[in-house]
Parts: structure tokens; C-alpha cells; sequence
């Protein structure tokens, strides 16, 4: 019987009818001299190990072993991990909400996901995890980290995160909860200006996306532009990500990968109609920007089709295949690298914005200490209309961008754009 592969990003993945053994030629000879050295270990482990240990769970533990040390995404999926896996790629899981990854030895936190404990709880992009309920996690695969952050919605658990900029470590308690992930917002900022927020890229992401713009669009007939927001998006379903850029291009590239054998390497192009008629758009990222998301800005930038703002994205271009063993077990192993429509590899690198913006503190004053109109015997203006005093109070600020001075920059280039098309 054939085994279904899953290919899924939040590495990125793909999706394919059939089993990869059956794409693999098999190797003409095995490395005997090694597979004899295995043997002996394997044997000196049952026979003097302190503990007696199963013949099975040692075999599952070389099987662990060998998948982790490709490379931070390759991992070995046990019967919950693989549902765990399966849940989040359909935007429902029970857990904390956070994307981690496993860089030499350490669990890193790619991103938090929007309204989750953990984004409630302030964790941040870079920060990394050393305990979980005071068992370190140096050296423990991502799989088994995963499973351990998951367990009965309502029950606790503490993490001893390492932040740079700290002295010290700190602890921070979450609360597991039921993570219900709504992968797309959207709301007016201000008149004629959208915004939208994709959280994760999920396998609805495409369809909610265009329901969003059409739901701007009624709401401001006359809107002059959007904003994308994929910060801290750690990715998702790959073809999630190429149905956002489709709605957002007439025509042209959107990605294509490379891999070894046939079936990884694909190449994904937009279809005709732009959902936006052309709107301008500018894409927010930063350094929790991973895969789909360096997808999405880096075919928009290479198309010319938005401006992309704010810092470095994450560098996560590598595809993940999900490869079932059996009905309850999986292997997920990096099959091929992603690339963008002009040829870029994102791998260890990133996207780099088009105007960099470093996340600050934003201060906002509406008060004007001064003004013309506010001398004594000023003269009017004689064309009509009122003085305007210092007293005037300015336009309300939409709260997002009066804390937020990456996206109170998106938005003013997004202004800048709309003045010079009309007076061109």
C-alpha cells in the first residue's frame, strides 16, 4: 500500500501521493565495516548499559539520533508528535503557541503565535528555553522538547528562559491551553488604509487572505493601499503561501524548490487577477519571519509588487517532507531548499528588507506649543476658512500605530505612495 507524504512549513512542507522510498534508488552496496560498528554498539548497550533497555526503544532512539543530526528540522515523529503535527497544520492544537527550533544543542523560540499563552506571556523571537518544569533541555530533540510543552488544556508548566540582554535566566509559568490559531486579521488603521496580519500559514490561509481584502475593500471603497504584516509568522503550509502571493500578482514566479529526487523539486507561478487591483503594499518582517513568510516577502520583492520593511527575516529556506512509516508514525526530513522567482536562496540568510526599520520606542504628541493663528492681530488667510490654533487637537491615532513605530512607518510610506500616484 502506497503511504501518503505530507509536505507542510512550518519548516515548509509539501504534499505528495506517494511514498519517498519509492523515489530513492536504493544503495548498491552498504557500508558493511559501519553497519558492523553499529552492531557492536548496539550489542555493548544491551549487554552493559546500567539499565536493561528494550531492543525497540533502543533501535527508535538510533532512528532519533540519526534524523537530528542532519540538521535543526529533520526529526523522527512518534505517534503523538505525528498527530501534534498534523493538528497545528490545521490550525488547531492544545499547547502553549510557540515555534521552536534546535540550534546546536538549545531550544530556540522561532516565534510566539498571536494570543496564545506565550505571546501573553511576553516570550520573544530568539529567546531560549533551558528547562521545562526544571528538566533541561540541553541536548533533547525538537520532537521530544514539542511533546513535552504539550499536555491537558488548563494544567501548568514553568520555563526557564535565557533572553539576551539579561544577566540572568528567568522563569516564566504558561497556562496549556486549547491554541484555536486565526491565521488572518484585518482591519482599517485609518481611512482608505488596510491592514492585514497573517499569524501562520495554514491550509485555509489562501481563502481567508481573499476574504479579508474584499472585507477591506467593502469597508473603504476608496482604499488607497495595504499593509501586510507577516512579523514573527514562523510559517506554515507552502501552498498556503503561494495562493497569498497569487492574489496579490496577474502573473509571474512566486517560488520554486531544488531537491535530489523528482518529486521536491517544483516550481509555483500566480495565476491571473489581483485580488487588490493593484493597490500598493508594503510587507512588515523581522528576524521571526521564517520560511512561508520569507516566501511570501521575497516573491513580492523580487516582483516588484510591495515594499518590504522592517529587519532581516529569519533564513529558514529549507523544505520539510513529512514521510509516514505507518499509520501513526512519521519521519519529517529536509528534501530540498526554497528559492525566490530571481534565484534567491534564503537558507542562513534571510530576506533583507527594502528600508530597514529597527523596532523602537514610539512616542506620539498631538500638542502644538505654537501657531500663526495664535498671535494677537495675526493676519487671516483670506482664502476662507478658520484659523487653526495650537488648541486644534490633531487626527486620533489608531492605538497599533501609536506603539508600534514599524508599522507607523509602513504607513507613512504607504501615505507617501498614495500622494505621488495622485499627483502624477
Amino acid at each position: 500500500m502506497l503511504l501518503r507524504t505530507i509536505i507542510l512549513s512550518a519548516g515548509l512542507c509539501l504534499i505528495s501521493s506517494h511514498s519517498m522510498a519509492e523515489k530513492v534508488q536504493p544503495t548498491p552496496t552498504l557500508p558493511l565495516e559501519d553497519l558492523r560498528l553499529f552492531t557492536q554498539v548496539f550489542d555493548q548497550i544491551r549487554q552493559g548499559y546500567v539499565q536493561p533497555v528494550d531492543d525497540s526503544q533502543l533501535l527508535e532512539s538510533a532512528i532519533k539520533g540519526m534524523l537530528s543530526e542532519l540538521d535543526p528540522h529533520s526529526s523522527y515523529l512518534d505517534a503523538e508528535s505525528f498527530n501534534n503535527l498534523k493538528e497545528s497544520t490545521n490550525g488547531q492544537f492544545g499547547g502553549l503557541g510557540i515555534e521552536i527550533s534546535a540550534e546546536k544543542g538549545l531550544i530556540k523560540i522561532v516565534s510566539p503565535i498571536d494570543d496564545t499563552p506565550a505571546e501573553k506571556a511576553g516570550l520573544q523571537s530568539g529567546d531560549i528555553i533551558l528547562e521545562l518544569d526544571k528538566r533541561s533541555l540541553k541536548g533533547l530533540s525538537l520532537g521530544d522538547a514539542v511533546q513535552l510543552m504539550r499536555g491537558p488544556i488548563g494544567t501548568k508548566i514553568t520555563l526557564t528562559i535565557l533572553r539576551q540582554g539579561t544577566k540572568e535566566p528567568f522563569e516564566v509559568t504558561l497556562e496549556r491551553a486549547a491554541i484555536r490559531v486565526t491565521s488572518v486579521r484585518s482591519e482599517l488603521l485609518e481611512p482608505n488604509y488596510g491592514y492585514l496580519r497573517i499569524a501562520q500559514f495554514q491550509i485555509e490561509t489562501g481563502k481567508e487572505f481573499t476574504k479579508a481584502i474584499e472585507k477591506l475593500k467593502s469597508k473603504s471603497p476608496e482604499l488607497k493601499g495595504l499593509i501586510i504584516d507577516l512579523r514573527n509568522n514562523p510559517g506554515g503550509v507552502l501552498q498556503a503561501s503561494v495562493e497569498v502571493v497569487d492574489a496579490l500578482l496577474n502573473e509571474g514566479m512566486v517560488v520554486y524548490t531544488k531537491g535530489r529526487i523528482e518529486n521536491t523539486s517544483r516550481e509555483y507561478f500566480a495565476t491571473e487577477g489581483d485580488a487588490t487591483d493593484g493597490l500598493p503594499i508594503v510587507v512588515l518582517i523581522n528576524d521571526g519571519s521564517a520560511s512561508a513568510s520569507e516566501i511570501v516577502a521575497g516573491a513580492l520583492q523580487d516582483q516588484n509588487r510591495a515594499v518590504i520593511m522592517g529587519t532581516r527575516s529569519f533564513g529558514k529556506g529549507s523544505v520539510q517532507t513529512v514521510i509516514p512509516l505507518s499509520e501513526n508514525k512519521a519521519i519529517k526530513l529536509t528534501t530540498a531548499l526554497y528559492y525566490t522567482p530571481k534565484g534567491r536562496s534564503i537558507q542562513a540568510q534571510g530576506i533583507a528588507p527594502d528600508i530597514v526599520v529597527e523596532r523602537a520606542e514610539l512616542t506620539v504628541s498631538n500638542n502644538r506649543k505654537r501657531a500663526e493663528a495664535d498671535l494677537q492681530g495675526h493676519i487671516g488667510n483670506g482664502n476662507g476658512g478658520e484659523d487653526i490654533t495650537s488648541d486644534d487637537k490633531a487626527q486620533t491615532i489608531h492605538p497599533k500605530l501609536q506603539n508600534d513605530n514599524q508599522l507607523y512607518s509602513a504607513i507613512s510610506v504607504l501615505k507617501g505612495i498614495a500622494v505621488l500616484g495622485k499627483n502624477q
